[in-house]
């Protein structure tokens, strides 16, 4: 194979390493509510991976959260008790076997050995190493009956989830949605200079979307080692999330507020746009990264650590972006923890922030300005409901339509109502796939 080494490469020792870590991510967001990426970067800093490890750990990890119906019903097919909840090692091992076994293919053997050594290395788990490796022999000898009578959409979206999109969308959308979550995603960012488009298309080996996003293949590399990151050129933000701030025109030496601002993808687009901007975030962390990433973009904000709904500046704006705390559940290709992490508790205490956040930031805008309200979610409770309700219960805003113009021609993007909707399946110029996200432009009367 020469210098470099396959995704699923094994290690010296026989990628037990990555296969160890695979499990401890699965029990850090499974067990322990943690989001993939603070496992990812938690497990990491303890324990050091090699690259080729890291690769392999984490395309187990990601691959197992977005087929986990699938995994653990080809499991309990071969337990004939549940597993108690203190046994969380074995849980995690048979799911890092089961996945290699069932959708990465990698050689049995490798598989069942490296399972069963991870629990046989626990003291408190070693007692259930033959129950694991009984389990995924099986799955091993009857993996293409299994995968057969299995129904994919169903087994992996939770059925609360289910319920509300095949209620919006019916039955053959959220069938097609589930099925884009579990692809690879491609790589898509955002320039600084968009007139600079079609050399960093070259550079980078990207297509140019309609939008004005640019798209990389899945397995560009690191972004941080590709042509452009480290001069500021680009960052990285999905096809979707770019396209909110579109929808507030030109923007060029207006004051613009950026509510619940961090990571700032947002907050670099309307800088870049020649904005002056204020990016808000109640978490001092996060804007400890937005900081970092103007820093690396050369691009300016004032920023402010206050509650959103708490804070009051000295003159209303402009324009207000409201990218809103919601479920993230249009974001599951490239997070497919969130689907196992939310519930509809959840839901129901994010609504209600995300009326009150709504109602707060109409009263930051000057009137006849603009209002975008945005959330990262293919759950119209957190969308078309939400705007529908503030209609309802204010008299002082009103719905501005967007046209397909404003979003590179894409008139499927556009509800009736004259809204932003995208789901995870739907195209893109001749590609295909982006996050789910709502958006609204309202203006104040």
């Amino acid at each position: 194979m020469g210098a470099r080494r396959a995704v699923g490469a094994l290690s010296d020792d026989g990628g037990l390493a990555a296969r160890r870590f695979a499990a401890a991510a699965l029990i850090r967001i499974l067990d322990d509510g943690a989001t993939l990426n603070e496992a990812l970067a938690g497990l990491q800093r303890r324990h050091d991976l090699a690259p080729h490890d890291k690769r392999l750990a984490e395309r187990m990890a990601r691959t197992a959260l977005r087929r986990l119906g699938q995994i653990d019903a080809a499991i309990a097919r071969f337990l004939s008790r549940d597993l108690p909840a203190k046994a969380k090692l074995a849980r995690a091992a048979l799911r890092v076997g089961a996945v290699q076994l069932m959708f990465l293919r990698v050689p049995d053997h490798a598989a069942i050995s490296t399972a069963v050594e991870i629990v046989k290395r626990d003291r408190r788990a070693r007692a259930l190493a033959g129950l694991v490796n009984a389990v995924l022999r099986r799955i091993a000898s009857q993996r293409d009956a299994i995968l057969d009578d299995q129904d994919a959409y169903r087994l992996n979206v939770p059925a609360w989830i289910r319920g509300r999109w095949e209620a919006a969308w019916g039955e053959e959308t959220a069938r097609a949605m589930a099925a884009a979550l579990l692809a690879e995603p491609p790589l898509d960012v955002a320039l600084r200079d968009p007139a600079s488009a079609a050399h960093w298309a070259a550079r980078l080996n990207a297509t140019l979307l309609p939008t004005g996003a640019l798209r990389l293949p899945g397995d560009a590399g690191a972004p941080d080692a590709l042509p452009g990151f480290a001069k500021g050129a680009w960052w990285v933000q999905d096809a979707a999330a770019q396209l909110p701030v579109k929808l507030l025109g030109d923007v060029a030496g207006r004051r613009v507020l950026d509510l619940c601002a961090a990571p700032g993808g947002k907050t670099a687009q309307l800088a870049a746009a020649g904005a002056r901007v204020t990016a808000l975030d109640i978490s001092a962390r996060r804007l400890t990264r937005l900081r970092e990433n103007l820093a690396r973009l050369r691009l300016d904000a004032e920023i402010v650590q206050a509650d959103a709904l708490g804070w009051k500046p000295d003159a209303p704006f402009d324009a207000v972006l409201l990218d809103a705390p919601c479920t993230a559940t249009g974001t599951a290709r490239r997070h497919p923890d969130v689907l196992h992490r939310k519930s509809e508790r959840q839901l129901r205490e994010l609504t209600r922030l995300q009326a009150a956040m709504l109602d707060h930031a109409i009263g930051l805008v000057k009137p006849g300005g603009a209002l975008v309200y945005a959330v990262c979610s293919v759950l119209p409770d957190e969308g078309e409901v939400q705007i529908a309700a503030l209609l309802e219960r204010r008299d002082d805003v009103m719905l501005s339509p967007i046209s397909s113009e404003e979003v590179g021609g894409q008139h499927w993007f556009i509800t009736q109502r004259g809204a932003l909707r995208t789901l995870p399946h739907m195209a893109i110029g001749a590609a295909r796939g982006l996050d789910g996200f709502f958006a609204a432009r309202l203006v104040r009367k």
